[in-house]
């Protein structure tokens, strides 16, 4: 991975410690309040996040990203945008990217800012949900559809806020760059990675905002810490195969290729990756535990002595999102197995998605599964973005924790306060994996927020009735103003 000089000179407990003093510094930076979105403002931002949302941009046949960006497109050019400014490209017919460049006032001395939002959703099967997923349903206080969460919210929210601020006529003094992609979710057209390979010039900049990640954890309501993302785990899928000479079902036999499978599934599910932390997560939690109470406050000051306390990495282990922050997590996802319902399977397969803990690779894991399930006559293929089947995995490993720029920090902090007053921003391992990663190979460093507020177990990104607060929303819309001026600044 290559990391800019800046990067490279500041690393590890100095990298850390300079992030938590920007962040615990935050208090210092208040001001009274955020100007707000006029109703006549909210009304646009509104009707963006609904078009996007029953735009089915899945990568299934009726799925198709290019219809989503063109529409972005179109509100651009209709806004006053130059057209040499919106440029709408991707190496797919229904997987176009939309990279819009706002322009600053005379010749800017300093790189542009990029805010990077993918526009696919993961797929949502109506029979699964209470509503139509493609359908913007406003209910009891929330907005229901697929991309809710994960991350049109955001999409929305930065296309109305760079509408705005144009009709607005504000000048920033560097260019601001807003890139709406395809493919994060999965597929053969990532549009980050494309536009990094092939389009340098249009996505070069200082630094990267990625509101993909990060985002304020609430617990009933109260907001706990705003999470910011300085590093990532490392995504990847697995087939899981075992195969049978089959037979007439009429004659069981105890060697069934969905008996072999099923038996890996079980020890796979029962099995725990070893209890790890590094410098990010380390001050994650320790900020954590300065916030919380009870038996929760206390596991986490053990999870954080030397030696750890297991005892009490189990009793956090039980919530998935504190689980997910110390080790690696691998889940079957998928199930096929036979050819006919009266003949014994002769193929029975499965994928396990991994979330790969960082200074671990995927060929690694794949090993390490293979050592789990003890059964020779198993087999664990590595699966890539693009589909493709390998009987080896890549070398590869998490990206570097950048180092701390004040121009993100110093705004982010202040606002953040401004709108969640007391909440501790920190630094935090994102348990997924998102688009940054393509950047940050490139040497450009990237961060992780989205001003969105969750209740910790209220997140359904990928899941049944993906639902966002509608007042987080509002929130959101406010912060991405305030802080686009900041950073144009």
């Amino acid at each position: 991975m290559r990391r800019n000089s800046f990067v490279a000179t500041i690393t590890g407990s100095v990298l850390l410690a300079i992030l938590g003093a920007l962040c615990h510094g935050s208090a210092a930076l208040g001001q009274s309040a955020l100007p707000t979105a006029s109703a006549e403002d909210r009304a646009e931002a509104r009707a963006i996040f609904k078009q996007l949302i029953e735009i089915n941009t899945t990568d299934t046949p009726r799925g198709n990203v290019t219809t989503a960006t063109a529409a972005m497109q179109r509100r651009l050019l209709a806004a006053g945008f130059p057209a040499e400014d919106v440029h709408l490209l991707g190496p797919d017919a229904r997987k176009q990217n939309l990279v819009v460049r706002y322009r600053a006032a005379g010749t800017p001395t300093e790189k542009p800012v990029l805010f990077l939002c993918h526009m696919d959703v993961v797929e949502a099967l109506q029979s699964d949900w209470s509503t139509n997923p493609f359908e913007f349903v406003e209910k009891d206080g929330f907005y229901y559809g697929r991309g809710t969460q994960d991350m049109k919210n955001s999409d929305a929210a930065l296309m109305a806020t760079v509408l705005r601020l144009h009709r607005e006529g504000y000048k920033p003094k560097r260019d601001l760059i807003l890139a709406l992609t395809a493919d994060e979710e999965g597929g053969k057209f990532n549009g980050a990675g494309w536009l990094v390979r092939e389009h340098r010039d249009l996505v070069d900049a200082a630094y990267v905002i990625n509101p993909d990640a990060g985002g304020v954890e609430l617990d009933h309501g109260r907001a706990v810490v705003a999470d910011v993302e300085a590093t990532e785990k490392v995504y990847s899928d697995f087939q899981i195969t075992a195969t049978n000479r089959g037979g007439h079902s009429s004659l069981p036999r105890p060697d069934n290729a969905i008996y072999e499978l099923t038996g890996a599934l079980t020890k796979l599910a029962g099995y725990a990756f070893p209890f790890e932390m590094n410098e990010v997560t380390r001050t994650y939690f320790k900020n954590l535990a300065a916030q919380e109470t009870g038996q929760t406050a206390t596991d986490m000051q053990g999870i954080l002595a030397s030696p750890p306390e297991m005892a009490a990495a189990v009793r956090l282990g039980e919530e998935p999102s504190f689980n997910a922050n110390f080790r690696t997590t691998c889940v079957a996802t998928r199930l096929s197995a036979g050819h006919a319902n009266n003949a014994l399977p002769q193929t029975a397969q499965a994928i396990a998605n991994c979330r790969i803990f960082p200074g671990h690779s995927p060929e690694e894991i794949r090993k390490q599964l293979i050592s789990i399930f003890a059964d020779d006559k198993l087999s664990v293929k590595f699966v890539s973005d693009a589909g493709e089947i390998s009987d080896t995995a890549p070398e590869r490993k998490a990206m570097v924790p950048p180092a701390p720029i004040p121009a993100v920090f110093d705004p982010l902090t202040r606002l953040t306060q401004v709108l969640w007053p007391g909440t501790p921003v920190t630094p935090v391992m994102e348990n997924g994996a998102s688009d940054s990663i393509y950047f940050a190979q490139a040497g450009i460093p990237c961060y992780g927020y989205s001003a969105i507020a969750l209740e910790r177990d209220d997140v359904r990104a990928h899941g049944r009735d993906e639902r966002l607060p509608v007042d987080s929303y509002w929130k959101s819309l406010d912060f991405f103003y305030s802080f686009l001026k900041a950073e144009g600044e």
